[in-house]
């Protein structure tokens, strides 16, 4: 049993670690301990790999959109946070866009994201994205029938035009099942930091929980292609939905300075695949 006495006696950080690492068997909250430790350790040079990855993105004017779509509660807010609080500002930007206006709703339904996406050597992270009509508006009533067959005739087309000027596009799904769903939900509720992230979206999210289904899959099979394929995020576990993330971007490219990294680039395909028209059904 560790007491005062035991810890003082540690000259370092290694010397913690081996005690923890010793007895993490024996003591579950020490396992607990070395697992955040790790995760902190390898966020914190993942994070670093990111800036090179920006001062490349800068370096050779790229324009890197990145988009997180998901069910509520599903990790995307949290995982942006891990990607962009080492950046440099000037070079990349959030897009978490509210409800269209009024003028709005008059236009092209892609008018407003246009003005949101990347200029070149910059990094845009949208917080949801144009996919809002492909799932939540049907689901909620939001969009006519045919404001949503039209959509998705159009997202297709409007993407390849992008990836035509330049645009790379990444779009990542992160998969939540229905009862972690419902836990986030009920800590959020708990929570007075985080009850404003709750909202009458949230709660026919789990009613709903089939038909978000439904559109979700029609999406998949008709907006997945090779120039901008869906990446499914398995977020069960929030932890490594985050890694894996950051991951998988940066094997995409060859930055500056890639080959000189201490961290594993290789995302684990366990958490991180791209959708296949025939894979096992995923958020049931």
């Amino acid at each position: 049993m560790a007491d005062l006495k035991t810890f003082s006696k540690f000259q370092s950080k290694g010397d913690l670690l081996s005690f923890l690492q010793t007895y993490r068997d024996e003591k579950p909250e020490y396992s607990q301990v070395l697992d955040k430790y790790q995760y902190e350790e390898e966020l914190k040079q993942l994070q670093g790999e990111l800036v090179n990855f920006q001062n490349w993105v800068q370096e050779n004017n790229k324009k890197i959109a990145i988009i997180f779509e998901g069910r509520d509660a599903s990790g995307k807010g949290g995982t942006i946070k891990r990607f962009s609080e080492h950046l440099n500002p000037r070079a990349m930007r959030l897009v978490a866009l509210n409800k269209p206006t009024d003028v709005e709703r008059g236009q092209w339904y892609f008018r407003r994201y246009v003005k949101e996406l990347p200029n070149q050597g910059e990094i845009v992270f949208f917080d949801r994205s144009w996919y809002n009509r492909a799932v939540v508006e049907p689901v909620m009533g939001f969009c006519t029938p045919e404001q949503y067959e039209s959509f998705m005739v159009q997202v297709p087309e409007f993407e390849h035009m992008l990836y035509e000027a330049g645009t790379t596009i990444i779009k990542f799904w992160f998969s939540v099942n229905k009862e972690q769903q419902l836990y986030r939900f009920n800590r959020r509720l708990k929570n007075p930091l985080k009850m404003w992230k709750y909202s009458p979206v949230d709660e026919k999210g789990q009613e709903l929980w089939d038909t978000f289904t439904f559109y979700k899959d029609q999406m998949f099979s008709r907006t997945h292609n090779a120039f901008s394929p869906w990446v499914i995020v398995k977020s069960d576990n929030k932890i490594q939905a985050r890694l894996e993330a950051i991951r998988y971007v940066l094997s995409l490219f060859n930055y500056t300075g890639k080959e000189n990294a201490t961290v594993n680039l290789n995302p684990d395909p366990n958490v991180v695949q791209r959708y296949f028209r025939m894979v096992k059904q995923i958020d049931l």
